[in-house]
């Protein structure tokens, strides 16, 4: 399942049409609908017209196959996306032309409730930094997923639901004896524990980013870019 929508699988999505391949391009838009919606709605669209906008730029993007136009050594796939929306809006996107909701091949099913109770947050902000912020927050995402996946494959998927709080959580504010009491260890055996979950935390979301970049790409400068997005108010 992972790395999900990352550039290993941009460059299946570009291959020869294949199942394989279409498959590839329905993650894209599954797991990257939110930052581009996010965008569409801080650029003054309606909720309505977001949802139908974002669909409509999806089934382009399958249609059209414009990740064939993807050169994975100039740039980010985030930057491709975002300046593939924005093209799409400005050049392309007509309301009179929107699909109907609940009509036509809607490519990826959208769940919009998250997006419209985190907009308060981003009222702030540029579409820019919009976008930026919902991408960061869904590598997050999808970091904490894997990790989870990975506990519940070594058959410890109740000992992540109890230590995964730690993962937002600063050391001096665990209680490390309450959470030693509920996962029946003693409490330096919960200190290697938590030490761990967040190491391997740390090791995924490099991971999971480091794939959206270029190759020889500035995974630090990445990183900071990430970190900064996500302190945005």
């Amino acid at each position: 399942m992972f790395p999900n929508t990352h550039w290993t699988v941009v460059l299946t999505a570009t291959g020869t049409p294949s199942p394989e391949s279409d498959a590839a391009l329905e993650t894209i838009c599954r797991d990257y609908w939110h930052p581009l919606y996010a965008y569409a709605r801080r650029c003054g669209q309606s909720e309505h017209d977001a949802q139908d906008l974002t669909q409509e730029f999806f089934r382009r993007l399958l249609e059209k196959r414009w990740l064939e136009k993807v050169d994975r050594e100039k740039g980010r796939l985030r930057t491709f996306l975002v300046l593939a929306l924005k093209h799409f809006m400005a050049n392309e996107w007509r309301r009179n032309a929107a699909l109907k909701r609940g009509g036509g091949h809607a490519p990826v099913q959208l769940d919009t409730s998250f997006a419209e109770s985190s907009s308060a947050t981003d009222a702030t902000l540029s579409p820019e930094e919009v976008f930026d912020r919902q991408w960061a927050l869904r590598l997050l995402e999808l970091t904490v997923k894997k990790l989870q996946a990975e506990f519940a494959a070594a058959g410890k998927a109740d000992e992540f639901d109890k230590l995964k709080r730690c993962l937002m959580t600063d050391h001096g504010a665990i209680d490390y004896a309450a959470m030693a009491e509920q996962l029946g260890m003693n409490q330096g055996a919960v200190r290697v524990a938590v030490h761990r979950l967040r190491k391997r935390f740390r090791e995924i979301y490099r991971q999971e980013i480091s794939l959206t970049l270029a190759d020889g790409a500035d995974l630090d400068a990445e990183l900071r870019c990430m970190a900064a997005a996500l302190a945005r108010q």
